[in-house]
């Protein structure tokens, strides 16, 4: 069985010939362990893709997620210089902002005096918006540009062709063997970062009528852009909605804020697309597990346990079997960034007594592996899988 045959069945609630292994890695992580420099990740689709490749055959997983767009080829037309300092690069644009570029973690993007730009509630207009993508080249902007174009797309010609380039040279690269995954941001995820948090969590006390409808227009724009990313061949589509746990927000807000957003795109999708799409929200979920499989979700993604989260992994069982795949629930932090080889053993091998009984479960960590995290703990999870995850 290859490894896309094998998501795909667990994916689809069956039992595989043994449980797959599929972890989304933080991008700090990639810069410093998949043997690709921190610029050629972050600024090229070739070389995320390579890094993506890299780190998948280096680990083994059943899958991959395209967590970064594309990038625009012409980047290096826009830069006027960069300087190195310690632990971190920094790029200095020909418009006089700026990125520093860190060795290991997210790149950020200011403006000339070190400052970051966000509208307000107020500057935004709903039907301007389309969609808005955290990790363009440049910070938000608004009325949203790609990179360093001068002026919105219309919606009819949103993404730049350029977009889709990193999904193409991944599915390229690994064929049909391997399960490749792309992602879009959910509205609320969207929203949150056009505003910034705090700023976004007022608007929807203040004025909780123009906040939906921002919501109900960033949602048009997740669906046309799955439906780009599908027609490029993925095996699935992630909506990140990180932001969308007990953390942030009630249960009450979710339902009105989230819910129904999520649940439009999760049904355009699955109204024109044959392909699964799940949620990743972190934190705080145990909750609302409910109220997320209220969306049509195939899956859930993170199930963050104890003490980053509140989801014990059995209770999650009771509640989801049979109706959503479940993907997730190692430790990030305490077993796979700070465990010893036994720790991480334990504690894989605990998930899978747990998750693998009637299938529908993906093994991996629950939110994103740390950027220093050991490889070598890393390296366990799919011998762990193949020795305990049989079916």
């Amino acid at each position: 069985m290859t490894s896309q045959q094998r998501l795909q069945q667990a994916m689809a609630l069956q039992a595989p010939d043994r449980v797959p292994v599929m972890c989304q890695l933080a991008v700090g992580h990639y810069f410093l362990h998949a043997g690709v420099s921190p610029e050629e990740i972050w600024y090229t689709s070739e070389g995320f893709a390579a890094a993506l490749v890299n780190l998948q055959q280096r680990y083994h997983f059943d899958g991959i997620l395209i967590n970064l767009p594309g990038r625009d080829p012409g980047y290096e037309n826009f830069i006027q210089k960069i300087e190195g300092r310690e632990g971190e690069r920094v790029v200095r644009w020909k418009n006089g902002n700026y990125t520093v570029l860190p060795v290991d973690d997210n790149p950020h993007y200011y403006q000339a005096d070190g400052t970051r730009y966000f509208p307000t509630l107020d500057e935004i207009k709903p039907e301007a918006l389309y969609y808005v993508e955290p990790w363009d080249l440049t910070d938000i902007t608004y009325p949203f540009t790609w990179g360093f174009e001068n002026a919105a797309r219309p919606f009819d010609d949103y993404f730049p062709s350029y977009h889709f380039d990193t999904i193409k040279a991944v599915k390229a690269k690994v064929g049909a063997t391997v399960s490749v995954h792309a992602e879009i941001f959910s509205p609320w995820s969207q929203f949150l970062e056009l505003l910034n948090y705090e700023h976004a969590l007022m608007a929807i006390l203040d004025d909780p009528g123009k906040a939906k409808a921002c919501l109900e227009r960033l949602a048009a724009g997740a669906i046309d852009l799955a439906k780009k990313q599908a027609a490029c061949g993925v095996d699935a589509i992630l909506i990140s909605s990180a932001f969308a746990g007990a953390g942030l927000i009630s249960r009450e807000h979710y339902v009105e804020f989230v819910l129904p957003y999520e649940r439009q795109i999760i049904a355009a999708v699955k109204k024109e697309l044959a392909i699964p799409i799940y949620t990743h929200t972190c934190g705080s979920i145990g909750d609302r597990l409910d109220l997320m499989m209220q969306s049509g979700t195939n899956g859930i993604d993170t199930l963050d346990p104890p003490p980053l989260g509140t989801v014990e992994l059995a209770e999650a069982k009771k509640i989801l079997t049979g109706k959503t795949f479940i993907k997730g629930n190692i430790d990030p932090v305490h077993t796979l960034l700070y465990g010893r080889r036994d720790k991480v053993k334990e504690d894989v091998k605990k998930r899978l007594a747990i998750g693998k009984p009637g299938g529908g479960y993906i093994l991996s960590s629950a939110c994103s592996v740390a950027p220093r995290t050991p490889p070598e703990n890393i390296e366990l999870l799919v011998p762990l899988a193949e020795e305990f995850g049989k079916y």
